[in-house]
This record gives structure tokens, sequence and C-alpha cells, in this order.
């Protein structure tokens, strides 16, 4: 398959260690993919749904006790603590090794060793990079193969010297406590051991396409973001590119894939979809930063997915999808979750597997984390530019989050690095189902909390020299947007959903220099006749209020940031000390 000596050798050396009984090369062709898609089905680690309803549609599902990503089970493991920071969990590598080998040691014995080589990004982009992920896991391969680009093109990319990350993936016995999603990110290396759950197995997903890349990014002098990417084209047909960070719980794939509000799709608005959840950006040859996304699919969660919500999101899942822990309708084994419709099947499986009326049932039918894997070519608005190896230039980055009284709807960075202060210290406000805790402000700068491959504060500072780089005439303009914003009464002031794009044609018309904007004691706020409210039962004083900033909440909120930082001692960057006290020093 390969004659790269580096994949070859490492490849034994795995073998020897987890001593499979067979080892498969997965080629990218259909013909193979089916022949273990029938497998699968014949064992019983996939249901094949309804094929004409659903084409090539499969079910999967996980244990109970994995059913998600596990924090605390996730590591950095470089040479020194200080390298992976005090967010994340270290341990030194070679007692981390040892650990692992023992688990990995037999792992594989009587089971089917998958050799996956996949491309992040487009095969030959400028931007991507190669990883080979060996896993015991069918259902990996399938998912892996619609999360990105699979096969013999990839290893033809990678030749006979090329340099990969090395991913691999044991189920074991999905035991709990013997559960790890390690990362060696100075040895471009990943290992994962008892879990079966796509966001801790699907090692190109977060493991590489942030942890990884994050820190091949600092070293390299790019950037791998936690960032949905779209394209904004107005009535005349121009497309401006947004990246955009937001925590979970905040809209992200709502945005991602925005339907415009009627009265601006008979304007001619469109909203494109570049990605979801991952962006890499690079600087360009002209001085932009241009962005792809690494991922060719979806990943997304299924309950509250639906035609109202999400569109388009749901039309990506209607063929070619694999679905994780949710429910299947057994009259005519299609799928439901908890917000698809107001009508649960009757007759029904429900996610663990037991068998029950959906109509009666207490509890979820489909778990609260459940899953689809969709390939992104099934978006309706997919964009044109998606496979691009050059990627799209951003004219704009926006951080938000849930916030029911400190942000306003919309501010924009007074420059660069004032910008890279208001990511670093985005937060979100816990909502019932999170913590049962409500209000709890939890910090997640640039959405990055769970995924950066190093410390936190190199990271910050990793930004700052990015910034340093470009022409500042051609740098993107950094804003912060929050949907969340909640009257006295506790009402959301703003409707959210496809009226968000109003907020960002403000930000486009900002990019362009086409709008005014007036400086505040945290940025600039648009005039409120600037934001367009047409068809809106929205007030001019609401507008006023949506816009506002308190000096007394924000003076708050600056001593939680500082206790945020003070985690970070000397290490945090000088320019993020200077645009606290910036802060500070404008609401006094």
């Amino acid at each position: 398959m390969t004659d790269n000596k580096k994949v070859l050798t490492w490849l034994e050396e795995m073998k020897a260690l987890c001593r499979p009984q067979n080892v498969v090369w997965i080629d990218g062709s259909e013909e193979q993919l089916e022949a273990l898609r029938a497998e699968a089905v014949s064992t019983g680690e996939m249901i094949k749904l309804n094929q004409e309803k659903l084409p090539g549609c499969y079910y999967h599902r996980t244990a109970v006790n994995d059913v998600a990503r596990v924090e605390d089970r996730t590591f950095i493991c470089t040479e020194t603590e200080e390298e992976a920071g005090p967010i994340n969990n270290w341990m030194a590598p070679k007692e981390m090794y040892a650990k692992l080998n023992s688990l990995y040691d037999g792992s594989m014995e009587g089971r089917t060793m998958y050799v996956i080589p996949y491309s992040m990004g487009p095969v030959g982009s400028p931007f991507s990079k190669i990883g080979v992920e060996l896993t015991d896991s069918i259902y990996v391969v399938l998912n892996m193969d619609i999360m990105t680009r699979v096969g013999n093109d990839v290893l033809k990319a990678l030749g006979s010297d090329g340099d990969f990350v090395k991913c691999l993936h044991a189920k074991k016995d999905v035991n709990p406590d013997e559960r790890y999603i390690v990362h060696f990110p100075q040895d471009n290396t990943i290992m994962s051991v008892n879990s079966a759950y796509g966001g801790n197995v699907l090692l190109g997903k977060k493991c590489f396409a942030l942890r990884i890349a994050s820190y091949q990014g600092m070293k390299e002098g790019w950037m791998a973001e936690h960032m949905l990417i779209l394209g904004l084209e107005n009535p005349q047909g121009e497309v401006k590119y947004i990246c955009a960070a937001f925590p979970s719980a905040c809209g992200k794939t709502n945005l991602a894939m925005l339907i415009p509000p009627e009265y601006l799709k008979e304007k001619g608005y469109k909203v494109w979809t570049i990605g979801d959840d991952i962006a890499w950006l690079r600087i360009g040859e002209d001085g932009r930063l241009y962005a792809i996304n690494p991922e060719a699919g979806f990943f997304g969660v299924a309950p509250g997915t639906s035609e109202k919500t999400n569109f388009n999101a749901l039309a990506a899942t209607k063929k070619n999808t694999i679905f994780t822990n949710v429910a299947i309708n057994n009259d005519d084994m299609t799928v439901w979750w908890e917000g698809l419709d107001k009508n649960p099947p009757e007759n029904c499986t429900e996610w663990t597997g037991k068998q029950v009326n959906g109509k009666t049932y207490e509890g979820n039918l489909a778990n609260p984390n459940s899953r689809f894997t969709a390939p992104a070519v099934n978006c309706p608005c997919i964009s044109k530019e998606f496979e691009n190896p050059q990627g799209v230039p951003i004219s704009a980055i926006v951080f938000g989050g849930r916030r029911a009284k400190t942000a306003p709807l919309v501010y924009q960075a007074r420059d660069w690095n004032h910008g890279v202060f208001v990511g670093a210290t985005m937060a979100s406000e816990t909502t019932a189902a999170a913590t049962g805790a409500v209000g709890v402000v939890r910090r997640d700068p640039m959405a990055m909390k769970p995924f950066v491959g190093y410390n936190m504060a190199d990271y910050f500072a990793h930004w700052i020299e990015m910034g340093a780089k470009m022409d500042a005439d051609k740098a993107p303009k950094i804003f912060h947007v929050n949907w969340f914003r909640k009257d006295d009464e506790g009402n959301f002031m703003w409707p959210g959903f496809g009226d968000n794009m109003r907020v960002l044609n403000w930000i486009v018309d900002r990019c362009d220099g086409k709008v005014d904007a007036r400086e505040s004691e945290i940025g600039f706020l648009p005039e409120v006749k600037d934001i367009d409210t047409t068809n809106l039962d929205i007030s001019e004083a609401q507008l006023t209020e949506l816009l506002s900033v308190d000096k007394a909440v924000w003076m708050e909120d600056v001593q939680d940031q500082e206790k945020y930082f003070a985690q970070f001692g000397d290490r945090l960057p000088k320019e993020i000390k200077e645009e606290l006290e910036t802060l500070k020093n404008n609401l006094k």
C-alpha cells in the first residue's frame, strides 16, 4: 500500500503490541466500504436503516458508560508540565506510554486491525495534514470515511518520506476506569483506549484537528481553531467569509447553516457553509488570512435538530449518514430524537436498546448527546469553495457567548490585540440543563478550553504573533456577539436564529467601511439605526438596551477575568495584561 518507512515501521511496532488476528488497509473504495458495512450489520455492530427513506444510512449504539467525550480522562503529555499548562491534564510522556502500552498489550487478539490513511483538508492542499489511524472498529472506519478524506490518494500524497500523525485506537473492554484519550504533541501521536464513542475514537476530530493541530500551528506559524466558517452573499453576488467561535449551547451549528429571514432572502441574501466546527487558518501570500475546514463531514448533536431549528443540518442526514445513540422507530426503521418533532414513535427502541412505547415512555428516547455523522456534500447550503485547496479569505472573526446582562448584542474590538483579549475573556453562563446551577460564568477562551494542545497562555501569545505578521489593513476585524441578552423579566431580547443575519450584515458593513460605530468602554458599538430591524417586533428603546453597556456589571466581570488569568502566572502575554488594564480604566 505504501513504501513510507515511517508508516511501515510504526505499523509493525503497533501490530507487535496489539497482536491483531488480521490487518486490513483501507483503500477508500466503495466496494471495500460496502463489504465492511455488511460485516458490521452481520455482527450487530451496526443496524441497517430503511434504505428507501434513509438511503445509505446506518445505526450504531455505544455502551451506556461511553456516550460522550471524557475531559477527565483526556491528557496532553509534553516533556514538562508547564508546556501543557494549568487547564490540561498532564502526565510525563514516559510514564503515560508505559501505562498505555500495558493496556494495548494484546488488546486486538482475535480482532482485525484496520489501517486508515486520512487527510485533514483536501488531499494535496498546502493547508492539509495527513494522519494514519489504526483501529479495531468498523464503526470508526466508516465514520472516518465520512469525516475525512480516506484511502490510497492520501498515501500517494504522503509519499515515501512524508510525516504523519500516528493515531492508535483499541476498543479493548470499553472499561471507563481504564479509558484514556492521550495526546503527545511533541511526538505527533494520539492514543485512545477503552472507548467506542465517536468523540473519543474518531481521532481526526478534536484530537488531531484541534489538540495536535493547534500545537503544529504554533510551531509552524498557522492556527487551528474551534470555529465555523460561513460565506455571506449580498444581493450583488459578493461573498464575504466569516469565522466564528462559540462555547457549546450557543447556536454554532445553526449559525454555520443559517437560513436568512424571508425579508432578507427576498432581497437576495444567501449564506454558504464551509464548516460547522473547525477552521485551519494561514496567512496567504497577499497578507490576508485564509481558512479551510479540515473536515469532510458533520459530527452533529441530534437532539434539538429539526426542520425549524436547522433545516440544512437535518437535510444533510437524509442519506449516507451514521446515527449514534438515537431512537429507532421499529415500524419503519427510521430514527427519532427529542426535538425532531412532537410525535415520538409508539413502537420504538430507545437508545440503550430497550423496546418501549415512545408515547408513554418517561425519560429520553435518544441520548442527550446522540449524534449524526453526515457528509458535508449533503448540506443544501454547502459552499462551492468547500474543496478549494487555497481556502477562503476571512474578513471577520466573531466570538460569542451566552450572557444574560453583560455583553451587548454586538461590538467590535478596537484592533487585533484587543480582539485577542475579547476572545481570551469569552464566557458563557450555565443553563439549568448543564449543571443545575444557573448563571455560573464559565470561561472558555476562543471556545478552545478543552482543545488547546499546549499551554493556553502560549496560545494567546501565538494569536498575538499571528496578528503581528499580518498587515493591519488586511487582518480580519474581530467582533463579539451575544444572542442571549435578557430583559429584567428574564425574556430573551433578540429573536436569534435566522435574524442573526441582520447582525452579520452590520459586521460585514463595518469590514467594508460602510457604516460608522460609536466608541464605548468595551469597543465599538453599532448606531441603533444601522441594525436592520425591518419586520421585527423590536422597538428602538429595546435595541438601545440591547446595545448598552452596564459598567457595574462589567466591573464584576473584570474581577472574574483577573481571577481566570491569574492561573497562567508570568506566562500570560503582556499584551493581554495591558488590554485588561485598559478595560478597567475605561470602566472607571
